[in-house]
């Protein structure tokens, strides 16, 4: 009667929502105030103060024709201030034709995934990643690669390079990612470009790299960003304001064309193509114009590096192991037996609810995630505690 692959794909879904889900049974039994849920990347900060200003003042417009459609790839004067925005700072000349609005990160990638695969065309990830890309590159027809990062989990160049068959057809990152925090340096991104080349001439293929970068304005002591435009031949850029400006619920970002891409306006053409026929037509009329206003605005990354803080040293003191996050607001963490299950088990029982590593590709781990309210976070540290008792 239904979609056998979508029924497959439920059998496998999101081990985030399914902790989310069971948090909200157990604030029902509890009470709120006594469950500890860190399940899921939903930021209890609320926006800047320009995006609330921005917010009511569209909401007074009483101009004709405000909350009507507009082309596909979004409004003109929204996408020359994102174009104007990412020239300044990638020192490269992003045309706004080569901008297309979208809802949110998610719809992009499935935008741009659907836009470039054949059937059966691969597309590699470095494990841990995003819990739903291998359901995004399934929808676009693809299969995912799936390549294991070191031990600190910045990518291992040499499992990179093994990975690339003659049906790579991309080549996905994220960065800060989610669930590690981890930052992939230049470095590392300049040795996957020249694999790249090297893969392509030797196969006679083309890799379209594509980064994911909702956190890439939530980061700690760190400096700038590595610019994929300015490393990769042919890269994409998908980017939402989910955390950035904390509107998870709004559903707003933007696709990034790199201009160095060849042939790009039949590249465009098919995202905005897609961007409609995949059923979202156009990125929220409201939520543009509020970028558009706010487009320089961003929300106070101390203010997640503080909770960081405070998770990340209760429990290296309690004898935990984690890699410290660089970015986002994630802590992935070792856990102290072999199967994890057993841990996230263990936790609930003081009503610490925390994402299964194998979520994310990674088993015998588990994620934090720590951007929810920082009186949650102190009041949950003596559950730890209690919980490391049992293992340490």
């Amino acid at each position: 009667m239904f979609s056998d692959k979508v029924m497959d794909n439920l059998k496998r879904a999101s081990w985030i929502r399914a902790m989310f889900e069971q948090g909200n049974k157990l604030k029902q039994e509890f009470g709120a105030e006594n469950v500890y849920d860190f399940s899921i990347g939903n930021p209890e900060v609320d926006p800047p103060e320009e995006v609330v200003k921005a917010i009511n003042e569209i909401a007074e417009d009483k101009t004709p024709g405000t909350h009507r459609y507009m082309p596909n790839a979004g409004y003109p004067f929204v996408k020359d201030a994102i174009a104007k925005k990412l020239t300044s700072m990638y020192g490269l000349d992003v045309p706004s034709d080569n901008i297309c609005m979208v809802c949110g990160a998610a719809a992009g990638l499935n935008v741009v995934l659907k836009s470039i695969l054949n059937p059966d065309e691969e597309v590699i990830i470095f494990a841990p990643f995003f819990a739903e890309y291998k359901f995004y590159v399934g929808n676009g027809g693809g299969t995912p690669v799936v390549v294991e990062t070191k031990e600190n989990f910045q990518i291992d160049i040499d499992a990179f390079g093994v990975a690339i068959t003659s049906n790579t057809k991309a080549v996905l990152i994220n960065s800060p990612n989610n669930p590690t925090g981890v930052i992939y340096s230049e470095e590392t991104l300049k040795s996957m470009a020249a694999i790249i080349v090297e893969k392509e001439k030797e196969l006679g293929i083309n890799i379209i790299l594509i980064s994911d970068e909702p956190y890439n304005e939530i980061t700690y002591d760190v400096g700038e960003l590595p610019v994929v435009f300015n490393i990769f031949d042919k890269a994409i850029v998908v980017n939402s304001y989910s955390k950035s400006l904390a509107l998870p619920g709004e559903r707003i970002g933007y696709i990034a064309a790199s201009p160095k891409i060849e042939v790009c306006d039949k590249l465009m053409a098919a995202i905005i193509f897609n961007n409609r026929t995949l059923g979202f037509v156009n990125a929220p009329a409201f939520s543009q114009r509020v970028v558009a206003k706010a487009i320089n605005a961003s929300v106070d990354s101390n203010i997640y590096k503080e909770r960081r803080d405070v998770l990340y040293n209760h429990l290296i003191s309690l004898g935990f192991e984690c890699q410290k996050p660089d970015g986002a607001f994630y802590l992935f963490v070792k856990s102290p037996v072999e199967d994890e299950l057993e841990f996230v088990a263990a936790a609930q029982k003081y009503n610490v609810l925390v994402v299964p590593g194998r979520g994310f590709g990674r088993a015998g781990y588990f994620r934090i995630s720590f951007c929810g309210n920082m009186d949650t976070i102190k009041r949950s540290l003596p559950a730890f505690t209690k919980i490391a008792a049992e293992y340490f």
